[in-house]
C-alpha cells in the first residue's frame, strides 16, 4: 500500500465515528449538558464529577440514535464496533485525565481519579473489562478477524483477568476490615498481578527468578499499569477497526472524501487532455 492509499483505509473509520445527521443534536446536547452540569456544581453544590456525569447522560440519547442508525445501515457487528470505539474512547479520556492529574497537577495517586471519580471503583473496573472482552468476542464472531483483533482479544482477556484478581483481593481485604470492625477505611487501589507490590513481584512462586524483578512489569505503580493497559487496548482496537472497515463497501466513506476523489479524478482528466492537445 502506498502512502497515497492510506487515507482511503482510514476514511471508513472516520465516517463510522462521525455522528452524521446527529452532529447538530450532539453539539446542542453537549452545550446543554455543560450548562446543566456547571449550574448544578456552582448553584446546587454538586460534586465536580457530577458535571461529567450530567454531560454523559444528556449525550446518551444522541448516542443511542447514532447506534440505531449504524445498525440499520451497516448491521449488528459494525454497530457493536461503533459502540466499543466510542465508549473505549471516553474511557481513554478518563485514563488520560488521571495521568495528567498525577504527573502534571501533582495530585496524590488516591486523588487522581479522573473526571468521574465514582467510576474509579473495583467493581466498575471488573464489570467494564469483562464487558469489553465479551464485545471483542462478539466482534470476532461477526467477522472482525485480523491480526490486531486477535491481539486485542489476548490483551483484553489478560486485562479482565488482572481486574478479576484485584476485585477478589478487594473483597477479601474488605471482609477482613469488617471483621476487625474497621468501617471507614477503603480497600480501593490494591495492586494486581503486575505492577509494584503485585502478585508477580511478591508471590513465593516467582521469588528468586527474573520474573519478580522485571522493569515496569513489577515496578510500575497501579495508575501507570492501567494507563498502559488502556493505551494498548485502544491502539489495537483502532487497528482492528481500520483493517476490518477497509475491506467493506464504500457506504462508510464520508461524502467529503468522495468529493475529494471526484475532484482529483477531474483534475487528472483535465491534465491528460491538456497533455494530449
Amino acid at each position: 500500500m502506498t502512502t497515497a492509499d492510506r487515507p482511503f483505509r482510514l476514511a471508513p473509520l472516520l465516517a463510522l465515528l462521525h455522528p452524521g445527521r446527529l452532529a447538530w443534536p450532539a453539539a446542542i446536547a453537549l452545550v446543554i449538558g455543560l450548562i446543566l452540569g456547571w449550574g448544578g456544581f456552582l448553584v446546587l453544590g454538586l460534586p465536580r464529577w457530577a458535571i461529567t456525569a450530567i454531560v454523559l447522560l444528556v449525550l446518551l440519547p444522541v448516542g443511542i440514535l447514532k447506534w440505531r442508525d449504524d445498525l440499520r445501515r451497516h448491521g449488528f457487528t459494525i454497530m457493536m464496533l461503533s459502540i466499543l470505539l466510542i465508549t473505549q474512547g471516553v474511557h481513554t479520556i478518563e485514563h488520560l485525565m488521571q495521568f495528567a492529574q498525577y504527573y502534571i497537577q501533582l495530585l496524590p495517586a488516591r486523588q487522581a481519579n479522573g473526571l468521574l471519580s465514582p467510576a474509579n471503583a473495583e467493581w466498575v473496573h471488573f464489570v467494564w473489562n469483562w464487558s469489553v472482552l465479551l464485545v471483542v468476542l462478539v466482534l470476532l464472531r461477526g467477522g472482525v478477524r485480523n491480526p490486531p483483533a486477535i491481539a486485542l482479544l489476548v490483551v483484553a482477556g489478560a486485562h479482565a483477568i488482572e481486574h478479576t484478581y484485584t476485585f477478589v483481593r478487594y473483597l477479601q481485604v474488605l471482609s477482613e476490615l469488617r471483621e476487625l470492625e474497621v468501617l471507614r477505611v477503603t480497600a480501593q487501589g490494591l495492586p494486581g498481578i503486575i505492577g509494584r507490590d503485585g502478585w508477580l513481584a511478591r508471590s513465593p512462586l516467582t521469588q528468586g527468578t527474573f520474573l519478580c524483578t522485571l522493569p515496569g512489569i513489577t515496578t510500575a505503580m497501579r495508575l501507570d499499569v492501567h494507563f498502559w493497559w488502556n493505551i494498548i487496548e485502544t491502539t489495537l482496537l483502532l487497528g482492528a477497526a481500520t483493517w476490518f472497515l477497509g475491506g467493506h463497501p464504500p457506504t462508510l466513506v464520508p461524502s467529503w472524501w468522495r468529493a475529494r476523489e471526484w475532484w482529483g479524478a477531474r483534475r487528472a482528466r483535465q491534465g491528460t487532455g491538456a497533455s494530449v492537445g
